[in-house]
């Protein structure tokens, strides 16, 4: 006849063997979270949708285009990646431009989401003209839009990523910004400025692993250069060594393979052009 203590040794010992052959169920991989300033734009949202297909929870910010953002938001919610939960996504309506608005931007996605893992710092508008014709204002609007709002952002999400010791930034740029170009000399100057923003904050914030990078976009078909001709598009497409203008699901793919590089690479400011500059 066994003892109490002999049967209770042998119940130990078997539930030490049945935990060893089926070893508890790991954690549920984390569900990441994403930031995204004019995500109702053409480079917005396919960067949006190629950040859902990954499980990325969002927030997305557009101005101009209410039903653009909404439209998008309806989409991302019902196609779930790999049939799994439907993608949660927070839609804000507001001026990138206002300190106030992007702090509160800023707030709400954390009450909604706890964390932040990407920044894609993407909101930008451009002016075709002489620079002597450009009034003082829209001078300002567009630095407000271009640079202001890239502080902000950071002043508002990043305290948080460095809490949490991780965290990714992508600034989308341009290559003008790298080489200037005539009569789009304050785009020009304001993309530079991004430029040296990501290169600077990439030194401020490596302590922290956190990753900042940019990509410097050539000609890409968006709407944003719909204010160039038929022939000023054919003209620069024949001066692109790819011989095509770049597209969104390229800048799509460029920031996903940023994403998976780790966080040894940052400070860079990684041309995206077709081999033009």
């Amino acid at each position: 006849m066994l003892s109490a203590q002999s049967s209770n040794h042998r119940k130990t010992n078997s539930h030490s063997a049945v935990s060893s052959v089926y070893p508890p169920s790991p954690e549920p991989p984390r569900a990441k979270s994403a930031f995204i300033t004019g995500a109702s734009g053409g480079i917005g949202a396919a960067i949006a949708r190629a950040l859902a297909r990954r499980g990325y929870r969002l927030t997305l910010l557009g101005h101009h285009s209410g039903q653009a953002l909404k439209d998008l938001t309806q989409e991302l919610r019902s196609c779930p990646p790999h049939q799994g939960p439907s993608i949660e996504v927070l839609p804000l309506l507001g001026d990138i431009a206002d300190p106030a608005f992007v702090q509160e931007a800023a707030r709400k996605h954390l009450q909604q989401y706890r964390s932040i893992d990407l920044i894609v710092n993407n909101a930008g508008i451009a002016h075709l003209g002489l620079v002597t014709d450009m009034s003082v204002g829209e001078w300002q609007r567009l630095m407000d839009v271009n640079v202001n709002a890239l502080f902000y952002t950071t002043r508002s999400l990043v305290p948080s990523m460095i809490r949490a010791k991780r965290g990714q930034i992508v600034n989308i740029s341009s290559m003008w910004g790298r080489v200037g170009a005539s009569c789009e000399v304050a785009y020009s100057a304001s993309k530079g400025a991004v430029n040296a923003f990501t290169m600077a904050l990439a030194k401020e914030l490596a302590p922290s692993h956190i990753q900042v990078n940019a990509l410097a976009c050539g000609m890409i078909d968006t709407r944003m250069n719909a204010m160039l001709s038929a022939e000023d598009k054919a003209a620069i497409t024949e001066d692109i060594p790819a011989d095509r203008m770049g597209t969104t699901e390229d800048v799509a793919r460029a920031l996903l393979a940023l994403l998976d590089a780790g966080d040894y690479l940052t400070g860079q400011v990684i041309g995206l052009d077709g081999g033009y500059i």
